[in-house]
């Protein structure tokens, strides 16, 4: 059981790291369209996301798909940037079921490949390990606590401004998504596979 709290902790601070803030930044942009009332969608997306992010991490973890670590590393900051993007789109259209699907289906894709970006790492952490499934799932609880604390605080930043505040939601999401756009360029930048 020891083992199993070790990896939950490994697992939060996996994703409350702030010096490879690169999954926090993407979980803004996930959830800053979204407010309160519709606060259980945004746990659904962040759940989508340590699946499929837990599940590329088993594919590597066992040794049935080995990826281009240079190419995930720059991949990485392209799923925040298009899901900034994504959100100045979703400002000006509506707001309806069909991209709440793109939403689902974009968050465990990116999810896919924000694991690879960790898999090596958390390869090496489990090589010594008989059995690898109970890391996995420890792992898998602290990242969905980290998330689930991550996206409830934007949605208490967001509740924050356009309530209190009183800035619309639109350019509420407007500004949010650029400014991650701006710290996201960079890295693009950075991490371009040569």
């Amino acid at each position: 059981m020891q083992d199993f709290w070790f990896y939950i902790k490994l697992g939060l601070d996996h994703v409350l790291d702030f010096s490879a803030y690169d999954h926090i930044l993407f979980l803004c942009a996930l959830a800053i369209p979204f407010t309160f009332k519709s606060w259980k969608k945004v746990v659904l997306l962040a759940t989508i996301f340590t699946i499929t992010h837990c599940l590329s991490l088993s594919l590597s973890a066992y040794e049935i798909v080995v990826v281009n670590v240079a190419w995930i590393e720059f991949l990485i900051p392209v799923t925040i940037l298009l899901t900034a993007l994504f959100n100045l789109v979703y400002v000006w259209t509506s707001k309806g079921n069909s991209s709440m699907w793109l939403h689902f289906l974009a968050t465990a894709f990116f999810g896919l490949i924000h694991g690879f970006g960790f898999s090596n790492y958390f390869k090496m952490l489990v090589a010594a390990e008989e059995e690898k499934l109970s890391p996995l799932l420890g792992f898998a609880t602290g990242i969905e606590i980290a998330q689930v604390l991550i996206v409830l605080s934007v949605l208490a930043l967001a509740y924050l401004f356009q309530s209190i505040l009183k800035m619309g939601q639109p350019l509420f999401i407007g500004i949010v998504s650029i400014l991650i756009i701006c710290i996201t360029i960079p890295m693009l930048v950075n991490t371009f596979p040569m």
